[in-house]
This record gives C-alpha cells, structure tokens and sequence, in this order.
C-alpha cells in the first residue's frame, strides 16, 4: 500500500539540498483488522501544520516516518465485535486518530489527552487505507462532504480551544495567527458573541479571510506595533481572551502584555522544544493575575466538533487538493502559504 512519509529529517523549505527535508511516497503492508476495528478506505487527508514539525524533527522519530491524521474517507470492514450504534460498511466517516485505553489512571481521571496507552492508527491516514479502533470513528452528517469531513479533526482542536478559555458572551478577544485552526477559533468564538474580536496575522489574505469569520479589527505585527493597537482597540484594557495559534516565539512573548488584568491567555501552537518564554511573573501572573495556559490534543469534543460542522464555513479550507501521488507538490505548495489548507486526495471517492 502506497502512503506518505517524511523519508529525510530537514526543514521542507530549505534551499540548501543536504538541510532539506523530503516527503515522498512508500510502500508499507497492510494493517491485520481486529475484532473492534473499523476499515477506512480514505478519500481526503488534510496537511496538518505539525507534518511539516516531522520533517523537521520536532518529535523523536525514526525515518520512515508516515504521516496523515486529518481523514474522511468510507468504511471498507468492519471488525466481528464492533458494537458501535450505527457504523456500517459504506459509511462516510471522519475521527479521532488516537485510541486512548479507557482504563489507565488519566483516562480515569476526566484526562483522557494524558493517556498511558494511546495508541494511534494502524496505518497512516496519508494513504490508500486506515484501521482505527470503532471508538474513533464518527459518522458524518448527509449535508456534510468527504472533503469537509476532513476537517472533522482540525475543528475538534478548536473546540478544546474554546473549551479551555471559557469565553463569555461579550468578551475582548484577540487571536494570535491565522492559519486554520486560527479561523475555525475565530468563527466558534464569534459565535459566542466576542467583542473587539482581533486577528494578529503577518500574511494579507489571512487578516482578509478573518475579516469574512467576522473579525472586527486585525493587526499586521510585521508593520504595526502588536501591543499599541490592542490597547488602541480595546481602549487600554487589553483582552480578556487571547489565543495564541501563531507558533512563533516572537509573536508568542509579547501576548501577555495584550491580556487584560484577570484575563485567560491560551498558547495552543507548537514551539521548538528548546524554545523558553521569558515571563515576568510579578507583573503579570501576580499584579494582572493572569491565567496561562496550555493546549494539547483535544479529547472529549469530537461529537460536539461534529454537531458543528454544518455550522463552520469549511470552503476556504478544502477548495485546493492533489492526488496522492502528487504528495511532494502538495507539501511544496502547503509550505508556501498560497492557501489555508491543502488536502490530499488518497482514493477517487467523490
């Protein structure tokens, strides 16, 4: 079965051939179905903005490293003792791509993101196939596509988001880049009715695109002073919410001093694991009282992330794709920032 993977550690847009990294297609076997699995034949996996972090080797992974998580796609098989209400072959469906245990103290204990025993899919979701536990698999809506489906994943993250800021009707809220999981926070919490609603973006079309979700204000931190306007915008209160899905040290440092005193400041991006933030834990953590938090994974909020599907404008996100063989082009235009999303199109299943 042909699926992609980072076959080189580098940086995927390094002019210098011995520093780049490479993707490309590999042959791997076929996964065994267990009792409780559920084949997957994929019809789109989206780029997820951690695949580039593999190529780069931000986690500790030997190449071949396969690749693939943001999945729809149409049940193939289904194991002998699934017992999940309503799954059947021919389904269209989306998921979670980690089977947590159920059973270890953090699945216990209402943390399902910590568990001991997570095991993830039993073949990458870039490609021809995919195997995942039936507690996984979600059935999509009729009025949702294959392609939008995709997204199931992306949106999950954006719940938990919502979720770990506790937003309330009428709050300042600004939100620190604007790539996908930026806009899909941007529309939740539009939805919950934030005011002065801010996108810090560098790149135009992003603050453009944001603007359409229902921003009220952006900021360009490559021309403007980030800190002056939010204080200009939130008449020198700052936010009562910021989020921060940039996962850019410099953009991430100044964010405290945009949070209002008493404010919930979220870092929800991925950072080099060297990376340390300078904090003044006086001026802010003490004298503005801040909560700071942290962001990883997103358990709990896939049913609630497909309840709302229908509601998110998705479009934006899904309108460019390249077949599976094409998987280098498509990493080369994802790292190019020409388009929010870029979806690879695993099987002809439209």
């Amino acid at each position: 079965m042909k699926v992609a993977a980072v076959t080189k550690i580098g940086k995927l847009n390094d002019n210098d051939p011995q520093k780049r990294g490479e993707v490309d297609l590999i042959d791997v076997a076929e996964a065994e179905l267990g009792e409780e699995d559920v084949k997957i034949r994929v019809a789109y996996c989206a780029i997820c903005g951690s695949d580039p972090h593999v190529a780069e080797g931000a986690f500790s992974f030997n190449v071949p490293q396969t690749l693939g998580h943001e999945i729809s796609g149409i049940v193939e098989e289904i194991g002998s003792k699934v017992y999940k209400k309503g799954i059947k072959i021919g389904d269209r469906v989306a998921g979670n791509f980690l089977h947590f245990c159920g059973t270890c103290y953090y699945c216990q204990n209402n943390q399902q993101q910590f568990c001991m025993y997570a095991g993830e899919r039993k073949a990458p979701g870039m490609g021809e196939y995919v195997i995942w536990h039936e507690s996984q698999v979600y059935k999509l809506p009729d009025s949702i596509s294959l392609r939008q489906g995709c997204m199931l994943e992306p949106l999950s993250i954006a719940v938990r988001a919502a979720d770990n800021v506790n937003p309330k009707v009428g709050s300042r809220v600004a939100i620190s880049g604007g790539g996908p999981i930026g806009q899909l926070i941007l529309q939740i919490l539009h939805m919950y009715g934030a005011t002065s609603l801010t996108l810090i973006e560098p790149i135009e079309n992003r603050r453009v695109l944001g603007l359409s979700f229902g921003a009220q204000y952006t900021i360009d931190p490559i021309n403007q002073n980030v800190v002056e306007e939010a204080l200009k915008i939130t008449d020198g209160l700052g936010f009562d919410v910021v989020i921060d899905v940039s996962g850019v040290p410099s953009a991430a440092v100044i964010l405290p001093a945009i949070t209002a005193k008493g404010g919930t400041l979220l870092y929800g991006a991925m950072y080099p694991k060297e990376y340390e933030m300078p904090l003044n834990l006086f001026e802010y953590c003490y004298h503005n009282d801040l909560t700071i938090k942290g962001l990883f994974l997103s358990p709990y909020t896939f049913p609630r992330a497909l309840a709302l599907l229908e509601y998110i404008n998705l479009e934006p996100f899904i309108e460019k794709s390249y077949p599976l063989e094409d998987v280098k082009e498509a990493f080369e235009m994802h790292m190019s920032g020409k388009y929010p999303k870029i979806l690879i199109k695993c099987n002809n299943l439209d």
